[in-house]
């Protein structure tokens, strides 16, 4: 406890932040601005799911919660989102909200067996591309999901776009929403800006008494506490069958999400997340929400930039904006529900304008063109289908660029030995992208009886490496010459030592150096 204590205070230091009193008060503030701004967030994911406004709002509260207390990251906001909505849709509509719960305990299962054996450690192998297509992505659709508030009810109950006065007074209290946030950091820092700006819009909004829609339009936010609730499903092969896809792309989406809004925050705070910790947090969060009626949950980019900005360092801004939240649920729910949507519309396009990389804009004529070319890929993914596939697309498309380039520098220098023995010394990797150069640099027909690969720079790294080694060795057999292999290290010794029923060439001893 020491350490840790040590080691965030001198992060403290480091990073400039107030002592721990103001550090508190900015992150309860911050905890505010989060749970105001999670509301509507929660609501309307609920309804993209199918399921009821309440369900939405106690994942919110317990996930939020719970990955606060035990999460590897402080400061990270999750709760309900909308990558894993979409993907419930399909769950409910064809059998019913009880399976969702039993699907969000699986789901916090898996993710807890992705912490116990380390898995998050992956997210090291996304590449930097693929990440400023993630947080471009998921700005643009942030900032989409926004639009939804520009639509009201007509007559006959659907939902179409705003026209005339309502419209221009929408959009005007958006512009003075965001004209707030931008100025008010240059007058005072003491009160995060977003909250100022929620608060200044709401009072204007409700003395004038304006035509505009409110959180209350939306759905009565008012319940009790969460119970426990353990779903009524049956307990057979058939449900876990039903259950069991869903909850494994559950569990991957929001992961992916997690692990890379936690690297997001990290970079931004310059401080360090535990992974596998996350993981088993999520899992645990997700676990509990799905024993009390919660649709289940994982990071929120937008909220977590919402805490960021706004000063939330500690586990404390995570707590109080769960807290805040259960408490407009039980306490507020009347004066939450008469906050304008607009005021909130113009917190999330901030949040959108701060967290896109409009840098990666810039750097597309000076980075290398298979880059900008992931970047742009995985944003568009990202948009039009879903952040799991994005980041999977954009990392295979990665390595199979890298794959690439690492064949091409697979190359050979030959030389003769005092004995007459051939030697190609070979540089670079041998795997399945380089096998065909390196089958093309040899000539079994005129090369002299013994023949050596000299291995000091290059390593053998597939099944289609030993392969062509075995290939090229059978080409020197028939023309009644050997293959010698040397300077091999020790793993490329094991790979041919385990092979040696399909190997068969000669490894000579080492010469001493």
């Amino acid at each position: 406890m020491t350490s840790e204590t040590t080691t965030m205070a001198g992060l403290g230091d480091r990073l400039g932040t107030p002592p721990p009193l103001s550090q508190l008060k900015t992150d309860t503030l911050s905890g505010l601005t989060v749970a105001l701004a999670l509301v509507p967030e929660a609501v309307a994911f609920a309804f993209v799911a199918h399921v009821h406004p309440l369900v939405g709002l106690y994942a919110a509260f317990m996930v939020g919660l719970i990955t606060a207390v035990f999460g590897g990251r402080p400061g990270m906001i999750s709760g309900a989102t909308g990558a894993l909505a979409v993907v419930m849709v399909a769950l409910v509509v064809n059998h019913g909200v009880e399976y969702l719960f039993a699907t969000v305990i699986l789901m916090g299962v898996l993710q807890i067996l992705a912490g116990v054996m380390r898995w998050g450690k992956f997210i090291r192998m996304v590449p930097h591309p693929v990440m400023l297509g993630f947080v471009n992505g998921l700005a643009i659709v942030i900032g989409l999901a926004q639009l939804s508030q520009f639509k009201v009810k007509d007559a006959s109950g659907a939902m179409v776009w705003m026209t005339g006065t309502p419209l221009y007074m929408m959009l005007g209290l958006v512009a003075l929403t965001m004209a707030i946030i931008w100025l008010a950091p240059k007058i005072t820092k003491a009160i995060p800006a977003p909250l100022i700006a929620i608060v200044a819009v709401s009072v204007l909004v409700i003395a004038f008494d304006l035509p505009i829609p409110r959180v209350g339009d939306m759905a009565a936010i008012a319940g009790g506490l969460p119970e426990f609730h353990i779903p009524m499903v049956p307990l057979n092969l058939e449900t876990l069958q039903i259950i069991f896809p869903y909850a494994a792309i559950l569990a991957a989406v929001g992961l992916i999400e997690s692990l890379l809004t936690l690297n997001l925050v990290s970079e931004m705070t310059d401080t360090h997340g535990g992974t596998s910790k996350e993981s088993l947090a999520q899992g645990l969060a997700n676990v509990v929400t799905g024993f009390f009626g919660g649709m289940g949950g994982c990071a929120m980019i937008g909220q977590s930039m919402i805490n960021v900005k706004s000063g939330g360092r500690t586990r404390w801004s995570g707590i109080a904006a769960a807290l805040f939240l259960l408490c407009f649920i039980l306490f507020a729910s009347g004066l939450i529900e008469q906050i304008p949507l607009a005021a909130l519309v113009g917190v999330m396009f901030m949040v959108v304008i701060g967290t896109f990389a409009w840098r990666s804009l810039k750097i597309m004529k000076d980075i290398p063109r298979h880059d900008a070319f992931v970047i742009v890929l995985v944003t568009a993914v990202t948009v039009y289908s879903d952040l799991a596939v994005a980041v999977v697309v954009g990392v295979i498309v990665s390595a199979l660029v890298f794959a690439w380039q690492a064949a091409k520098r697979i190359n050979i220098k030959v030389g003769v030995e005092e004995h007459g023995w051939k030697v190609y010394e070979l540089s670079g990797p041998l795997f399945f992208g380089s096998v065909a150069n390196f089958n093309d640099l040899f000539d079994p027909k005129s090369d002299p009886e013994d023949v050596v690969i000299e291995f000091k720079n290059s390593r053998v790294w597939d099944h289609s490496a030993l392969q062509a080694i075995d290939s090229l060795a059978s080409k020197y057999d028939e023309q009644g010459k050997k293959l010698h292999l040397r300077h091999l290290s020790p793993d490329c010794k094991e790979l041919l030592h385990k092979a040696n029923k399909f190997i068969e060439v000669s490894v000579i001893d080492d010469p001493p150096l």
